[in-house]
């Protein structure tokens, strides 16, 4: 059984903002698993209805460039140790050429590493290299996705951004039509607003993780079966709450921001009627920097005294 410590029920208290005795109580009811916890407490009405995202660490940018025919587009996230670094001239520049370079083609992290940066002679590791070296801080290109169509448009958008393509939430849209090119783009970049502030977690029903799926609805089924109704009533309830949850993460059964009520896919399907030509939307990418990078907490007057003992 793992031990039930005050840095546990901390991280509990910060997944789910319950109280620290419903914390402490959920970790000890299923023996200290954090995740089970969650769901612990979320059955019971003490936690919020999603898990959230653990506390964001990582800083640098995200870097997002669109191919020039406009039917490409990748997101990168190159990460460093401190804020600092996202407003170094130097820095921006090395991830608006990265995400420049892979907008070209389609990379992996380890390919596009050894890509050429400038000329033959210098990749983009190399580079990242250099750059380590001058501004002595450690940095690494964390992750990177590219979307492309044969016909249509891949719009691109950054929330807040720092500089031209580069800030903390980077977001890309691929629309495949024979439709005009401008009006298309113009639709996948109102479409990429609404994903920066709805933070959807997959295209379509069908894309749904199903053990993620499966999970929210043994939570939905237990907090049914507390209200003490029949079983029939419990499913009726249970697919009503999986038909919410799917507007919640479900990109095109999302109600579109800028209006509050049509869904996505309706949206896309006007769009289509007015451009007398079908559109498809076939993909979507979303980069928050640091996502998913949980910071490493340090207690700094330990730190000293651990420094005091070594000199």
């Amino acid at each position: 059984m793992t031990e039930i410590t005050a840095t546990l029920v901390k991280t509990l208290r910060e997944k789910t903002g319950a109280g620290m005795m419903d914390c402490k109580k959920a970790l000890n009811e299923v023996a200290g698993d954090l995740e089970a916890a969650v769901d612990w407490l979320r059955k019971k009405g003490l936690a919020a209805a999603a898990k959230k995202a653990g506390r964001v660490a990582a800083e640098g940018l995200v870097g997002i460039a669109a191919r020039d025919d406009g039917k490409a587009a990748a997101v990168v996230e190159v990460n460093a140790e401190t804020d600092f670094i996202a407003r170094s001239e130097h820095f921006q520049a090395m991830v608006s050429q990265i995400a420049s370079i892979a907008a070209a083609k389609d990379y992996t992290v380890e390919t596009l590493l050894a890509a050429p940066y400038t000329g033959e002679s210098v990749t983009v590791n190399d580079e990242l290299t250099r750059l380590i070296a001058l501004i002595g801080e450690n940095m690494n290109l964390r992750r990177i996705e590219r979307l492309s169509v044969a016909n249509g448009a891949v719009a691109t958008y950054m929330h807040n951004a720092t500089a031209a393509g580069l800030g903390r939430i980077g977001v890309s849209v691929a629309l495949e039509s024979t439709g005009d090119a401008a009006t298309l783009m113009d639709l996948g970049k109102r479409i990429a607003m609404h994903i920066a502030a709805a933070h959807p977690q997959a295209l379509s029903i069908d894309k749904v993780d199903p053990e993620m799926l499966e999970r929210e609805r043994n939570i939905l089924i237990d907090q049914a079966r507390a209200s003490g109704r029949p079983e029939d009533v419990i499913q009726k309830m249970v697919e009503g709450r999986v038909r919410k949850y799917y507007e919640e993460i479900v990109l095109l059964e999302q109600p579109f921001v800028m209006d509050g009520k049509t869904k996505i896919s309706d949206v896309v399907a006007q769009a289509a009627k007015e451009l007398g030509t079908d559109v498809t939307l076939t993909g979507f990418i979303r980069y928050s920097l640091g996502e998913g990078i949980e910071k490493e907490e340090s207690d700094f007057a330990a730190e000293v005294m651990a420094q005091a003992k070594i000199a």
